[in-house]
C-alpha cells in the first residue's frame, strides 16, 4: 500500500508514486460525502487516487474536483486522466493554465525540450486534453465550495506565474504546491523539518517568491500542505529558513554568473555551488543521510532550481 496519511478535517494525504516514494504528495479532502483532490502526480497516479477514494468509503463519482496549484507535469500530468475516472469531475485551475489543459502539446513540447521524449513518455505518458467546459479558472482569492466547505484560491506568483495556493480554513492550512518549498520526510530530525526553495524553469522570479511567501505566512496558517511532501508546521519559523536559502541562492547564481562562464560551466558551479550549501546546511540541522544520500534525494531538485536560476540570469540582461 502506498504512503497514506490521515491529518484529520478531512484531509489525506498519499503517495503519488511519481519517480520515487514520497517525492510527490497527492491530497484529498472529503466533505460530507463529497472529494476534491488537489495535485494529481502523473497518469500512473491514477490507480493510486482511486484507492485513496476506495480507503474512505467513496468512488470515482464521488469526485467534484481535481484542483492543480499549477500546471507543471509532476503536479498536473495525471489531470487529463483523473478528469476521464472521475466523471462529475471540474478542473481547477489558474486562468494561466486554461489553455495548456485544453491543449497540452506546448506544454508538453516545452518539456520535450528539456529532457526528451523518450524520458517524457516514460515518465508522464500522454498528457491528456481536457473540454474547456469541465474547467473552472481560479484567479486571485477564487472560492470553491466543496460541498459546504470552503477553499479559496490564491495567486502566488514566484515559482510559476500560473501558481494559486489552496487556503482550507476548516483544516487551518493552506495547500502550497511548490510555492513554500521543499521538506523531505528523510531529513527530518527529531521531529524538526528542513526546508528549501523551489526554483524550477522558467518563470522563478525571487522578488515575486518573497512576495507570495510574505501573502501566505501573513494568512497565519497552523499547516502548509506540501506537495514535496506533506504536511509541516511552525510556519513562521520555516518561512525564515526558506528565505534565507533563497537569498544565499540568489547571491551565490549571481556570483557565479560574473564570472563570464560558458552555459555548461555556469550550470555546473551553480549546480555544485547548491549541492554543497544543502549539504552544509543539513549537516549543521543534524541530519545524519549519507553524502550519495543526501546527494540522491536532492539531486533532481537542485538540478532544476540551477535551471530556473539560470532562466531568470539570463532574464536580467534583455
Amino acid at each position: 500500500m502506498f504512503d497514506w496519511n490521515d491529518y484529520g478535517h478531512g484531509v489525506y494525504c498519499f503517495d503519488s508514486g511519481y519517480a520515487r516514494p514520497e517525492l510527490a504528495a497527492i491530497y484529498l479532502l472529503v466533505e460530507n460525502g463529497r472529494a476534491a483532490f488537489i495535485d494529481t502526480g502523473s497518469n500512473a497516479s491514477v490507480p493510486n487516487a482511486i484507492a485513496a477514494l476506495q480507503k474512505v468509503g467513496l468512488d470515482e463519482t464521488s469526485v467534484d474536483f481535481v484542483i492543480l496549484t499549477h500546471i507543471h507535469l509532476d503536479h498536473a500530468g495525471g489531470a487529463g486522466l483523473m478528469m476521464q475516472k472521475f466523471p462529475n469531475a471540474k478542473l481547477v485551475v489558474h486562468p494561466r493554465g486554461v489553455r495548456h489543459m485544453v491543449e497540452p502539446s506546448k506544454l508538453v513540447a516545452g518539456v520535450t525540450a528539456v529532457y526528451g521524449s523518450e524520458f517524457v513518455q516514460s515518465m508522464y505518458g500522454d498528457i491528456l486534453p481536457i473540454a474547456a467546459e469541465r474547467i473552472i479558472e481560479a484567479g486571485d482569492k477564487f472560492v470553491l465550495n466543496l460541498n459546504g466547505r470552503e477553499l479559496v484560491c490564491i495567486e502566488t506568483d514566484g515559482h510559476a506565474r500560473h501558481h494559486n495556493c489552496i487556503i482550507d480554513k476548516k483544516s487551518d492550512g493552506i495547500f502550497t504546491g511548490d510555492m513554500f518549498g521543499l521538506s523531505y520526510r528523510e531529513t527530518d530530525v527529531d521531529d524538526r523539518v528542513f526546508i528549501f526553495p523551489t526554483t524550477t524553469p522558467s518563470q522563478f522570479d525571487p522578488q515575486a517568491m518573497r512576495r507570495s511567501i510574505d501573502k501566505l505566512v501573513g494568512i497565519s496558517p497552523k499547516y502548509m500542505y506540501l506537495t514535496h511532501y506533506g504536511r509541516v508546521t511552525n510556519v513562521a519559523q520555516l518561512s525564515k529558513e526558506f528565505l534565507r536559502h533563497l537569498s544565499v541562492a540568489v547571491d551565490t547564481a549571481l556570483y557565479v554568473h560574473g564570472l563570464n562562464l560558458d552555459a555548461a560551466a555556469r550550470h555546473k558551479r551553480i549546480t555544485d555551488a547548491l549541492h554543497a550549501y544543502v549539504l552544509m546546511q543539513l549537516r549543521l540541522f543534524g541530519c545524519s543521510l549519507s553524502d550519495a544520500k543526501i546527494h540522491d534525494v536532492f539531486e533532481g531538485d537542485i538540478a532544476l532550481n540551477a535551471q530556473g536560476m539560470e532562466v531568470w540570469l539570463d532574464s536580467l540582461s534583455m
